[in-house]
């Protein structure tokens, strides 16, 4: 409790206090251990020692002069003294039950003494926001001087007192001026509404249920007292005016739920409005005199009270609201906004204005994710509600722009919510979106965030498919079913229609997705659907081509989300586990689907069967069946359903159809299936004519290496050729021997005669899938060194043969030839790693030296390029689309190439001509070289750097010899700058992130680059001295302990270092001074005294001209190192070495 100074000594309450209480001159410790206190000095009296007896009857006539005034105070006043025993604040932690015990006790306790039961309710507010301190009260004498009450509030402050490292904030709560003291380092970081866990939330709504009882329980009394609730207010608005986080937080959050207590005061006033002139109405006419009098002075007092409580509601907005509803915290604003739309919706007939509906709109703008939320909440509440719809036109037409923009909000909820409400709003206002709004909200069926596309998908559902047909009324019998028929039909058409002309996305899944919870019977009626594509329907009713295409991806798409559901690859939010309802769900789909297609989808495909486009998705649908399916034991049709595929095949030879029907028959011959017994030998049947016909006609038209096909022979070779690939593909076709088969088609080294190119092309990926299944067969196949022997041959001819198809002029061919060689590689060092050294595993294969270069020339040529310009053809790409796809089929070849070095295949030093290019193309492949750079430290920490090193020193010697023949006509164009050089180094020291780990490899790094910067000192040559700029960038990753290091190795380099007066020198040499390094102990201090010449700037001509270009220097030769850098020391750098040894 706050006792009140001016009248200490005649309240009662302050004659019951402890002595401890009564000499603090007003001033109350508001800590945890008050009630502790209070426990002790009550226990007190029973441990001391046996009183005299004069004191004993003194004692004894005192307690029955109590007793006696006991017996007068009835129970609920026991109830009172029992609850004055402990704080207010102690009471949050009671419950709601004692909570309204206790403000019941408050409240006779307030009727009997006003000022101290106020003084408590003030020191629970102040103990709720975490206060620590020292509440000081005192009165105010200035009542009746207003000048003298100006005059005081311009006096109150908040302010620091350094000297005493405390805080205080003085301000007034009519009667009191109130001085909270608290020390400064208790900062509002850490106060009861934001405590982390389940705490912070239970005592937000234990403090809001207090101030809601509180008001509740004083509604017909002490409400209207003029003291109470001004007194409130006084105190929280100077309050949430404070610069502490704590107080301005807690109490803007007691002063709004106050306000929203006094709105339901309100509204039963209203209520009582109401009835009481119900009443009146009802009345007899002989007593409505006599009783009018008393009614009418009734509804007098409830519309003062109403008019008293809006009084208090005004004064609250006006004092907190409109101060708080912008503050810097984002939880402040979130409480303003979420509050002021439970005023508007409960209180309409004084917040449902314009004057109050313009923060929703402004809050609408906050940069704060969570307060635009709570705004979009609120909103939704209203437009709800049909009774306020005829009074929010003029703010749905201000707002609705700015409504349609939130959708494309950044943060996804909000997005979510606002799609919904603009939702709602179609539902009750049907003129308030425009087509225009429409179109552009429905076009979010596509959007990546599953929740906000299914949101556009009801809208898309309310405002296009659900449209009721007069004409379509059920009768009976057959009817029936025509009705529905003709109901579906028009549905689709509608959702073609909207399909054709959004004209956004060429993939109908995510429109199927979007659609799939508010409009799944209409996706799922696969018998209405397949019935209408079967059908011959007139021009005029009917689809069209383009429309039959999009119906049966519609119809594919609705197969695979009712099979696997909607996970969809680009698209988030999606449930990660469903419910035991949802697995029941989609196992009857499946069956549904595959109990249906199964006896339809081949009349589908005969009808269809001259367009491959919807063939292509038709043939798909199979690997959507359920093999536990009862009608997958009617062999007869799963057999009829095959030899329709075989027929298409026959006819068709496109990519898609043969990729289609190869996954269908791989799902179909799967061992677990029930048709897999009859599935298989159709596969093998297609197999063998496809092997027998290419025989056929490779006997007749290829002799001595020589292909003499015309040009009908030749498109037979490919579309067999195209079939074989794309079955083994997916299957293993080893028992037809393919390898022996193709191999002869390969290009010899020295013929003249070569394949067409498309046919050569399918020849090197069959030949790579053989070589694939080979590899992944090798447990079963490899019984015998032999066999062994025979599997490193063909590895052999198909590496030399995709070497000699690199340099083929056409570039598909060059492009396959490089993926292929890249891929067998890779996939034989796995299975070499994966094998037991022991056991009968694939034998070592080593690319030769020339295959080696020969693909590092491919990746430079055809990856490094620029990205607006075709390499071969040297025109620019004309689309967007040209232009991913050309980058997507270079960033393929990168990472191909990278496995290679990553799998041991190639030598880890051939990674630096990769890492050279890593800040050129950073857009575009910088990811790719920084995961090679992170794997190979991974593999080996000293060979790795090796190669970063390699690569700048191969840049810095092209830069040189580019400066030397800068006169003549040849420039090469992948030359970097200077700068260039520098930046590379800098991205490759910012790879290095622990430098304690990583020690030692930075210690090569500067001892690498200090020995190629002065190899030839002393011949007096420091054409490599610029160098020592670009090393720099790695000498902030050096220890101190290093840096003295690698400094005493430099100087062994440079014996007179100190009269080497060049700027790259002093530059690396000052990155090398640890802080804190005496000068004199590097040799600087004799340079002090004796002034060298002036250094030259870093803009002189002998290190570096304005386009960043070295001076000419004489050509040195540098090839590359063997895995070791320094393995050619000569005995004199053995000391050298020592040196720069690291401990680790």
């Amino acid at each position: 409790m706050i006792p009140d100074p001016a009248s200490a000594a005649a309240s009662e309450l302050n004659r019951s206090s402890s002595q401890d209480e009564a000499k603090s001159s007003g001033a109350v410790n508001n800590s945890e251990d008050e009630s502790g206190n209070e426990n002790r000095h009550k226990r007190g009296p029973q441990r001391r020692r046996k009183r005299p007896l004069k004191e004993a009857e003194n004692v004894a006539s005192k307690k029955t002069k109590s007793r006696r005034s006991g017996d007068r105070k009835d129970v609920r006043r026991r109830k009172c003294r029992h609850a004055e025993a402990v704080t207010l604040f102690d009471v949050i932690t009671m419950g709601p039950s004692a909570m309204r015990v206790v403000i019941e006790g408050w409240t006779e306790a307030y009727a009997a003494d006003r000022d101290a039961s106020l003084l408590d309710l003030i020191s629970f507010f102040i103990q709720c926001c975490g206060c620590k301190g020292v509440v000081t009260a005192e009165m105010c004498d200035t009542k009746g001087d207003s000048d003298a009450m100006d005059k005081l509030v311009d006096e109150l402050v908040e302010d620091l007192d350094e000297v005493a490292s405390l805080q205080y904030k003085k301000f007034l709560a009519f009667p009191w001026i109130l001085t909270v003291t608290w020390p400064t380092d208790a900062d509002s970081l850490d106060y009861p509404l934001i405590q982390p866990g389940p705490y912070g939330r239970w005592f937000h709504t234990e403090l809001c249920d207090f101030v809601s009882v509180l008001v509740r329980q004083c509604q017909h009394s002490l409400l209207f007292d003029n003291f109470l609730v001004n007194t409130l207010i006084s105190l929280l608005s100077e309050l949430s005016d404070s610069h502490v986080r704590a107080f301005r937080h807690t109490c803007t959050l007691a002063a709004v739920k106050l306000l929203s207590s006094l709105v339901d005061v309100a509204l039963n006033l209203s209520t009582s409005v109401e009835e009481s002139q119900k009443l009146q109405q009802v009345q007899r006419p002989s007593r409505q005199k006599a009783q009018g009098e008393r009614a009418q002075q009734k509804m007098k007092e409830l519309l003062e009270k109403r008019a008293e409580i809006e009084s208090m509601m005004d004064a609250i907005f006006k004092a907190v609201f409109l101060k708080r509803y912008r503050d810097v915290l984002p939880e402040i604003r979130s409480i303003c906004v979420e509050e002021l739309g439970l005023w508007i919706r409960l209180y309409s007939s004084v917040f449902l204005k314009d004057t109050y509906l313009k923060y929703m709109d402004w809050m609408s703008y906050d940069k704060i994710p969570d307060v635009r939320l709570r705004c979009i909440l609120g909103l939704q509440t209203l437009y709800g509600d049909p009774l306020l719809l005829p009074q929010l036109d003029l703010f749905t037409s201000r707002f609705k722009d700015r409504m349609i923009s939130m959708t494309l909000d950044k943060d996804n909820e909000v997005a979510l919510q606002t799609m919904k409400l603009l939702l709602l709003i179609s539902k009750t206002c049907e003129d308030a979106l425009s087509s225009d709004d429409y179109e552009a909200l429905l076009q979010l069926v596509y959007s990546s965030q599953r929740p906000l596309a299914a949101a556009a998908g009801e809208l898309l559902f309310l405002r296009i498919l659900s449209a009721d047909d007069p004409a379509a009324n059920s009768q009976e019998g057959i009817i029936q079913g025509e009705s529905h028929q003709r109901k579906t039909l028009r549905r689709l058409k509608a959702l073609l229609d909207f399909y054709h002309n959004s004209k956004l996305h060429n993939h109908v899944v995510y429109l199927v997705d979007s659609l799939w919870d508010c409009s799944g019977a209409l996706l799922k009626d696969w018998p209405t659907i397949t019935s209408l594509l079967l059908q011959d329907l007139s021009p005029g009713t009917g689809f069209t081509r383009e429309e039959e295409l999009a119906l049966v991806e519609i119809v594919l798409a609705s197969v695979r989300q009712a099979s696997e559901g909607p996970a969809l690859a680009g698209r988030n939010g999606a449930k990660k586990m469903m419910s035991s309802r949802e697995k029941k769900v989609q196992v009857d789909d499946c069956a549904k689907l595959t109990q249906h297609f199964l006896w339809e989808l081949s009349n589908l495909m005969t009808k269809f069967s001259g367009r491959w486009d919807i063939v292509a998705s038709l043939m798909r649908i199979p690997q959507y069946f359920l093999p536990e399916s009862p009608e997958a034991l009617n062999t007869q049709m799963v057999s009829r359903l095959l030899a329709e595929i075989g027929l298409v095949l026959e006819g068709h030879s496109g990519t898609d159809v043969l990729e289609a029907a190869s996954r269908t028959f791989l799902s179909l011959c799967g061992e677990e299936t029930t048709w897999g017994s009859t599935a298989r030998p159709a596969r093998d049947s297609m197999v063998q004519s496809w092997v027998d016909h290419l025989k056929d006609l490779l006997t007749d038209s290829f002799t001595d290496g020589i292909l003499s096909a015309d040009e009908v022979q030749t498109e037979d070779i490919l579309v067999t050729l195209k079939k074989l690939r794309a079955f083994h593909n997916c299957h293993d076709l080893s028992g037809w021997n393919l390898f022996d088969l193709l191999s002869p088609l390969l290009p010899v080294e020295g013929s003249q005669e070569e394949l067409p190119p498309q046919v050569l092309k399918e020849v090197l990926q069959c030949l790579c899938y053989c070589v694939f299944w080979s590899l992944s067969k090798s447990g079963e196949t490899l019984t015998s060194r032999d066999k062994a022997v025979s599997q490193r041959l063909q590895l052999r001819v198909l590496s030399e043969a995709s070497h000699r198809c690199l340099s083929h002029p056409d570039h598909s061919v060059r492009q396959q030839a490089f993926l292929g060689v890249c891929d067998i590689l890779t996939a034989h060092s796995s299975q070499r790693q994966a094998w037991h050294p022991t056991s009968c595993g694939p034998l070592p294969y080593t690319p030769t030296p020339k295959l080696q270069m020969a693909l590092l020339h491919f990746v430079c040529k055809n990856v490094f390029v620029g990205p607006d310009c075709d390499h071969d053809s040297k025109a620019c790409l004309s689309s967007e689309e040209e232009k991913m796809e050309k980058l997507h089929k270079r960033r393929i070849m990168l990472a191909a190439y990278c496995k290679l070095i990553l799998h041991g295949v190639l030598e880890m030093s051939t990674a630096s001509d990769i890492f050279t290019f890593y800040v050129k193309h950073h857009n575009d492949l910088g990811d790719i070289i920084k995961e090679t750079i992170h794997r190979c430290r991974l593999l080996d920490k000293l060979e790795s750097t090796r190669a970063l090193v390699l690569s700048l020193q191969q840049l810095f010697v092209r830069l040189k010899r580019e400066q030397e023949g800068a006169g003549s006509a040849h420039v090469h164009l992948g030359v970097q700058t200077f700068a260039g050089i520098k930046e590379l180094a800098r991205r490759f020291a910012l790879t290095f992130g622990d430098p304690v780990k990583y020690r030692e490899c930075l210690v090569l790094i500067h001892r690498s680059g200090i020995e190629f910067v002065f190899r030839d000192f002393a011949g007096s040559s420091l054409a490599f001295l610029p160098y020592l700029i670009i090393l720099a960038e790695f000498s902030g990753k050096l220890l101190k302990p290093d840096k003295r290091t690698v400094l005493a190795y430099l100087q062994k380099h440079v014996p007179n270092l100190k009269e080497v007066q060049r700027q790259p020198l002093l530059l690396y040499r000052g990155s090398l001074l640890a802080e804190g390094d005496d000068d004199a102990s590097h040799g600087r201090s004799n340079a002090a005294k004796n002034k060298p010449e002036r250094s030259p700037s870093p803009t002189d001509p002998r290190i570096e001209n304005r386009s960043n270009k070295m001076t000419r220097t004489p050509d040195p030769v540098v090839s590359r190192p063997p895995t070791q850098l320094n393995a050619t020391t000569s005995d004199g750098d053995e000391d050298d070495e020592a040196a720069v040894e690291v401990e680790l």
